[in-house]
């Protein structure tokens, strides 16, 4: 079995991208290279890594074997490099952080601005992702570190608090639930809605709790950003439920309405997690502790 490090990169990033072709630009390898690669790996161990189809790719029992041992090894690597570059110029590394909607707009632009500012030495990868499979990707070891919403299941990780994050809905001044004091979900869903981006983690969230009730949102249109959804809600284009902390940084006065929501799901908080917080290289670390400070 002859794999080196730069075959484990690229299997993984074909599994991340759900393609060969996206899994070879994001490695920087021509098609024809990577393809050579896997199936030279395949060749090698005598058995197929992935199963092949008009959708895409998904990994086969001893693809998903090699998945999960080749992100233990490229870890490994990852920590001798560090390790050893501290000798030489100080910490150095690049951290992984997978964030949910919020995380990623409202708390983290500024203070992860002034974390690289302070360590320039230090890279951050950064991903939007629904809190579950941010949960995934770290017990699978696919990142450091996770920022996600306390209604998903943590079992297996370590958590701190990071942040109190409730939803609110928003809606134009009149509109039918503009006087309600703390309307239901399933209250709102027969009116029209502003949506967030399709790929957005809390978009997709959103409608995962009406589907949960056995029903639909009905976007009207979706748009990128709070303050794009906040400005058309303004215009009377429909309603939305975004986090309060987009509402607290729109200016006074405020040209819609802002009402809680009673589900328990709309009063989450936020968590910042990882398999170990102990294990995690220095560079981590150093990240871990500045968002702990905040």
């Amino acid at each position: 079995m002859h794999f080196d490090l730069t075959d484990l990169r690229l299997y993984l990033n074909i599994l991340d991208a759900g393609n060969i072709t996206a899994g070879a630009s994001r490695s920087h390898l021509s098609l024809a290279a990577a393809s050579a690669r896997i199936r030279a790996m395949e060749a090698s161990l005598g058995a197929e890594f992935l199963h092949r189809g008009r959708r895409g790719v998904s990994p086969t029992p001893a693809g998903k074997a090699l998945a999960q041992h080749a992100r233990s090894l490229l870890r490994q690597a990852e920590h001798l490099q560090q390790e050893l570059a501290e000798y030489a110029q100080g910490v150095k590394g690049q951290v992984r952080l997978l964030c949910n909607t919020t995380a990623i707009t409202e708390y983290l632009p500024e203070p992860l601005a002034d974390f690289l500012c302070r360590h320039p030495n230090l890279d951050i990868e950064l991903q939007e992702l629904p809190s579950l499979r941010i949960t995934h990707a770290l017990r699978q070891g696919a990142a450091d570190l996770g920022i996600v919403s306390d209604a998903v299941e943590t079992q297996g990780l370590q958590t701190r608090p990071f942040r109190d994050d409730p939803l609110v809905l928003v809606l134009p001044v009149g509109h039918p639930l503009a006087q309600a004091e703390r309307p239901g979900f399933a209250e709102t869903l027969p009116y029209p809605y502003v949506g967030l981006a399709a790929h957005s983690a809390l978009a997709g969230y959103l409608e995962e709790q009406a589907l949960h009730l056995g029903l639909r949102m009905h976007i009207r249109i979706r748009a990128e950003g709070f303050d794009a959804v906040l400005r058309m809600v303004a215009r009377g284009a429909g309603l939305a439920v975004v986090p309060q902390a987009a509402v607290e940084r729109w200016p006074q006065p405020r040209a819609f309405r802002c009402v809680a929501l009673k589900e328990d799901w709309a009063q989450r908080k936020l968590l910042l997690c990882a398999q170990d917080f102990a294990q995690l290289p220095a560079y981590a670390k150093a990240l871990l502790e500045a968002l702990r400070a905040l």
